[in-house]
């Protein structure tokens, strides 16, 4: 496999090894990959977090008879048309 760095990524990459941390490149190269997977897994439960807080909140609401009936497929385009992406 071969891949293309820019001028700057090269160069951490060799700092990387010239400090002795690293023997080669690709030992960089696979730390950062595994980082970035570890970092993926997090988000992905930050995420995950967030929204079961926002179900409980919704549900709760729900409990105490908050709710609204949602009786036509207008109705719910017309509910999310002011939610922003």
């Amino acid at each position: 496999m071969h891949i293309s760095l820019t001028a700057e990524l090269e160069s951490r990459v060799k700092a990387k090894v010239e400090s002795g941390l690293y023997n080669n490149a690709s030992e960089v190269i696979r730390e950062a990959l595994r980082f970035m997977d570890t970092h993926e897994d997090w988000i992905h439960e930050v995420k995950l977090a967030r929204l079961r807080e926002q179900l409980k909140v919704g549900t709760d609401q729900l409990d105490r008879g908050e709710g609204i009936a949602i009786e036509s497929k207008s109705a719910l385009s017309s509910l999310f048309d002011g939610v922003k992406d």
